[in-house]
């Protein structure tokens, strides 16, 4: 009986899963335009409808409508084509050759981005039947059928809002990085011998590969909080998650700069500590600070809830005022040692400048300057993309205003 019941209960946990959700939601729809299909088209098995509906089904609702308008230009094109060919030859080596030709660059210009193969299938399919008319409008009804049932599947079933995953995603990277600092502090008062400085180099070089995937989770939560009626501030929350992954990608190349300065010390230090033990102690208090402000920062930028995000930025704000005087602390021992030892002083004062670049960037007035710049910036592409729809809000604002009775 446990055995049964395991599969089960990660099933449940897996149910707001991307991928176990888009599953059940193409099957469903792709189901539905089949059975739709075959009441209305004259095809005996009309798969051009599930198939649409398959492709046109995204996990967003932006996804859906752009992909189901863009997947019936693609067909209605092709379509078009092979009536046309039709017309003026038969079908063979060399009508085939022209007809994908033509249905490929037709594709491009019509602007219907990853469907433009779409285009020369459906040209393909069409002009290799006999009755090429009445083959080509079944296949544009399927289409349609197909492509309607994707968009009132998802109008109708509102998609998920991918906004926790893409946190959970920054709050994953965050953790690593927190790990590669406290992994680079111990390691700061002994000998580091010059393999195991290049591994902290190549763990912080992987964290581009995590930068990319966690990228990848924000455009789809950016994708599922546009058009979507359950969210009222879908600007706002891409803006929020998207301006700090902006800055963990700049503190991630900072970090490898870094270990690339450890392995540089490591490699003219083989028979003695990085530092000796009181630069060390204080190096390492300073990079346990940053840690601990990362890990932070990351909570910050995606609390959904105020309360939560006031006790995460006090939090933030409390580590980057201890980090600031750790960070003065190291400057003056390490001033006094390089007067003392000038050897490999630009080593530490390389040291230094990456440690204020990443506090720079934690900063949260910097981050409240970045914040109202990405607002502004969003809501300048609005007007200038629909400058009728801005002229129609400020008359409606104006007249409202006009009818409202002083006070």
């Amino acid at each position: 009986m446990p055995e049964v019941l395991d599969p089960l209960a990660d099933l449940v946990k897996r149910r707001s899963d991307p991928v176990v959700v888009q599953t059940m939601r193409s099957a469903a729809a792709a189901t539905i335009a089949y059975v739709v299909a075959l009441q209305l088209s004259n095809e005996t098995a009309p798969l051009t409808a599930p198939l649409t509906a398959l492709l046109v089904v995204q996990v967003t609702l932006y996804a859906t409508l752009t992909t189901g308008i863009r997947r019936v230009n693609a067909v209605v094109v092709g379509v078009l084509i092979a009536i046309a060919f039709s017309a003026l030859m038969g079908l063979s080596w060399w009508s085939l050759g022209l007809i994908i030709l033509a249905s490929l660059t037709a594709g491009h210009f019509a602007r219907v981005s990853e469907f433009v193969p779409e285009v020369a299938i459906s040209a393909m399919l069409v002009l290799g039947v006999t009755q090429v008319t009445n083959t080509a409008w079944d296949r544009v009804l399927e289409t349609l059928i197909g492509a309607v049932v994707g968009l009132l599947f998802n109008f109708l079933l509102a998609p998920p809002v991918w906004v926790e995953t893409a946190g959970k995603s920054i709050e994953d990277l965050a953790r690593r990085m927190r790990q590669l600092l406290l992994h680079m502090a111990e390691e700061l008062g002994s000998h580091t011998p010059v393999e195991r400085a290049a591994a902290r180099l190549h763990e912080a070089r992987r964290l581009d590969h995590d930068i990319a995937q966690v990228d990848a989770a924000l455009r789809q939560a950016e994708d599922s909080v546009r058009l979507n009626p359950r969210v009222k501030e879908g600007l706002l929350y891409r803006v929020v998650l998207r301006t700090g992954l902006d800055t963990l990608e700049i503190c991630t190349v900072v970090l490898r700069v870094l270990t690339r300065t450890l392995t540089d010390l490591a490699k003219e230090r083989t028979d003695e500590p990085l530092f000796p033990p009181t630069v060390a102690e204080e190096l390492h208090d300073l990079f346990v600070h940053m840690a601990s402000a990362v890990e932070s920062f990351a909570v910050l930028v995606t609390s959904p809830v105020s309360a939560s995000a006031e006790e995460a930025e006090s939090r933030l704000a409390n580590e980057l005022a201890t980090a600031h005087a750790s960070r003065d602390h190291v400057a003056r021992t390490l001033l006094r040692r390089v007067r003392q030892h000038p050897g490999h002083w630009q080593l530490h004062g390389a040291l230094l400048a990456e440690v204020d670049r990443i506090l720079a960037e934690l900063d949260m007035e910097q981050r409240s300057k970045r914040l109202m710049e990405e607002l502004d910036r969003s809501a300048r592409e609005k007007h200038e993309r629909f400058p009728f729809l801005h002229k129609a809000q400020r008359w409606f604002r104006r007249g409202r205003s006009e009818r409202t009775p002083a006070r």
